[in-house]
């Protein structure tokens, strides 16, 4: 099991993983600190800080004024922000980059970003010279909560999102709340949505405590961040040390990430439809096919999506960019999803909030009739 310490300024939670085991510290106004909090990881190492060109313009002088006195040598890379920097293209771009310096296995990546900038940073990690450590600070809420955590790392393809990429877990997780001053509502609000999942997946008593305290996050009151970011990272935690490479139980945090994805392919990846927003959409239709097959209440649906409209979120296809798709490309787009098995989708459903559960055998007849209904 994981375990959530506290301090003065911050709080220290483990992700049990045997020789994989590292620890998320979260708090705020870390980033200044940054070579005393990563002190003993960057230590006469070759330092290559990867972010976006946003987060490289708001941050990147405080992180790199850290950690330039004990690094041996530190460098920069950056990529447009938004998830087609996701891409081969991309990826290919920044590895040569990086091989061009050169480096050695004893080289330490710094994710500095949100999840695009996780993900592309840590497969890249992961690919280089066979892998090199990395750590992961996450600049975004989706990121905090959700993305850096876990270890799955990867790029899209034109065949879907996040099929090319590795589980590789990173060193450390610093995640500074502070960060999140500098993100507009929207990214703040797409983030929330991961929070959200955390309580309908497995904790209706945090689901009650959003529903209380929603309006204090995403007002950036630091006391409710730093709890909501706390709460979701433990419970990742203790299911990431279960289940490390999603073949049971892990699988729930996919709560609405099946029609999400199907949403973000269909919308191409263009910057018209954030993660959290299709996330957001995919929660509600979650509980709207499990009502619909008859698992789920109607007043457990209505529930979920009073509190995404009362947040400022998607509920549903009429929300989305890409809601208007017809049900049969959705369903094209699912059977390229990674959960899906011998052609039969795979989907997380439920039983009422704070209980979800794995679904192997969807029937696709009634996949599409429900869908063709939303």
């Amino acid at each position: 099991m994981s375990i959530a310490q506290k301090t003065a300024l911050s709080e220290t939670i483990s992700v049990s993983l045997g020789q994989n085991s590292y620890d998320i510290l979260i708090g705020k106004d870390l980033l200044a600190g940054a070579g005393d909090h990563l002190c003993s990881f960057i230590k006469d190492r070759q330092i290559i800080i990867i972010s976006d060109t946003t987060v490289a313009g708001f941050h990147l002088s405080v992180l790199a004024e850290a950690v330039r006195p004990l690094a041996r040598s530190l460098h920069h890379f950056s990529v447009p922000p938004g998830e087609a920097s996701k891409s081969f293209a991309v990826f290919e771009k920044l590895v040569n980059d990086i091989l061009a310096l050169p480096i050695d296995r004893h080289a330490l990546i710094l994710a500095f970003g949100g999840g695009v900038i996780g993900d592309l940073a840590g497969f890249a990690a992961a690919s280089l010279l066979r892998g090199i450590d990395f750590i992961q600070i996450p600049t975004s809420l989706l990121a905090q909560v959700d993305s850096s955590v876990g270890g799955k790392t990867g790029i899209n393809s034109p065949a879907g999102k996040n099929l090319v990429g590795a589980f590789y877990q990173p060193r450390r997780v610093l995640a500074d709340i502070s960060l999140l001053a500098t993100l507009p509502m929207r990214e703040l609000r797409a983030g929330y949505a991961e929070i959200v999942k955390y309580g309908l997946l497995g904790d209706a008593r945090f689901f009650d405590w959003l529903e209380a305290n929603h309006s204090h996050i995403l007002a950036g009151d630091s006391a409710a961040l730093i709890d909501a970011v706390r709460h979701s990272c433990q419970m990742k935690a203790d299911i990431v040390a279960e289940d490390e490479r999603e073949s049971g139980r892990r699988a729930l945090l996919n709560l609405g990430h099946t029609f999400a994805h199907a949403f973000e392919a269909e919308a191409g990846y263009d910057g018209r439809l954030l993660h959290g927003e299709a996330v957001a959409a995919g929660l509600g239709l979650a509980f709207g096919f499990s009502r619909w097959l008859g698992l789920a209440t109607g007043q457990d649906e209505m529930r979920v999506i009073t509190h995404l409209k009362s947040a400022g979120l998607p509920s549903g296809p009429a929300d989305l960019p890409a809601g208007t798709a017809p049900a049969e490309r959705l369903v094209s787009h699912m059977h390229k999803d990674k959960k899906a098995r011998a052609g039969k989708l795979t989907f997380i459903l439920v039983r009422a909030i704070g209980d979800a559960f794995v679904e192997h055998q969807v029937d696709e007849n009634q996949l599409r009739a429900f869908l063709e209904t939303c």
